[in-house]
């Protein structure tokens, strides 16, 4: 009988080196995100987090959890891998403040079919930016090495935050017929909606390396911009008082996320003409013939958060927003009846 000759795990797909490696070029990037609280470093079979070391009393935990979707594409198709940990992070610490909490840790989840170190690493330093950015510490993650899983090249993320609050202090609460919205700009189509914006472009025939028809540089980085971060303006409203609702404009657009932070019984008014459509999306309602309610329920169209706010606190709040590098809009207020009650022209 023949002795078989044995093989490793290497040669069955999973470099074990290469994930040891991929860790510890990202521990100094990880190590920039540490905050009051972190506890231990990347490495560890579970990460810590000290709630009173952070500040709280009587906390309330709250997570969330998301992806980059089907811009996460484009990015492997182009190589522009920088922003799409930002957009990770964005994804889920945005959603988390909509509930009133400060964010405090974040954990990445990056699968692919043959690691390349130096790509997970780009990826993950954007996570840690983010990370930084929004306040939160980046102390733990995965990263699974999965041959026939993935086709050469790809990959995919999810990210897992959790923040915190002081009991009592939730959103929505409050929120009342006559209430104003603010709207805060968006930083461009974010990360939902990429499904209909890759078949625009593909039935335009235009490639990601094509000049970008409404701005600088090309298609695919314009399409790249990541998601803005709405951390610490909302958490900065809800500190200033008069804050009583905010809504992430995701999948579903301003149609199905605002009446998500209303109560039974009350819905609002939208003027579509408070704020101008800005390029990347007249550009895909004309190159796609999108109607305007295809628009409105598909993407942000320019509003990435909406403020929930007292009407006696409206005004000094928008200028507080504009002083530290917002552009708020005043979008329209809450009113009987239910969901969204759209006036003007979306232009």
């Amino acid at each position: 009988m023949t002795e078989k000759t044995g093989i490793t795990y290497a040669e069955a797909g999973v470099d074990i080196d290469a994930g040891n490696a991929l860790v510890e070029r990202i521990k100094p990037a990880a190590k920039r995100t540490d905050r009051p609280g972190t506890m231990a470093g990347l490495g560890g079979f579970g990460a810590l987090f000290d709630l009173k070391a952070a500040g709280y009393d009587d906390p309330v935990l709250v997570a969330a959890t998301d992806g980059v979707g089907t811009k996460l594409r484009i990015a492997i198709d182009t190589g522009y891998l920088d922003g799409v940990g930002i957009d990770l992070v964005a994804m889920c610490v945005n959603d988390l403040v909509c509930q009133g909490a400060e964010p405090l840790f974040f954990l990445d989840y990056f699968a692919t079919g043959k690691l390349d170190t130096d790509s997970a690493a780009r990826v993950v330093e954007g996570i840690a930016e983010g990370c930084a950015r929004a306040g939160a510490a980046l102390i733990g993650g995965e990263t699974a090495e999965m041959p026939g899983m993935y086709a050469a090249g790809d990959f995919d993320l999810a990210g897992f935050a959790v923040g915190a609050m002081e009991r009592g202090t939730a959103l929505p609460s409050d929120v009342t017929e006559g209430d104003v919205l603010i709207g805060l700009a968006s930083d461009g189509v974010h990360s939902n909606g990429y499904s209909l914006v890759r078949r625009i472009v593909e039935r335009a025939g235009l490639g990601w390396e094509t000049q970008c028809p409404w701005a600088e540089g090309t298609l695919g980085a314009a399409l790249l911009a990541p998601t803005r971060l709405y951390v610490h303006p909302v958490l900065d409203a809800r500190g200033a008082g008069g804050l009583r609702g905010a809504a992430h404009i995701t999948g579903g657009g301003l149609t199905e996320n605002v009446p998500r932070v209303l109560p039974d019984g009350l819905g609002v008014e939208i003027d579509l003409g408070a704020w101008r459509l800005p390029g990347v999306f007249d550009w895909l309602r004309s190159e796609g013939g999108l109607a305007s309610d295809e628009m409105l329920k598909t993407f942000n169209c320019g509003i990435g958060m909406v403020l929930v706010v007292a009407p006696d606190r409206a005004e000094a709040l928008c200028d507080a927003l504009a002083l530290a590098g917002e552009t708020p809009h005043r979008l329209g207020r809450v009113v009987a009846g239910q969901g969204v009650a759209y006036t003007g022209t979306l232009a």
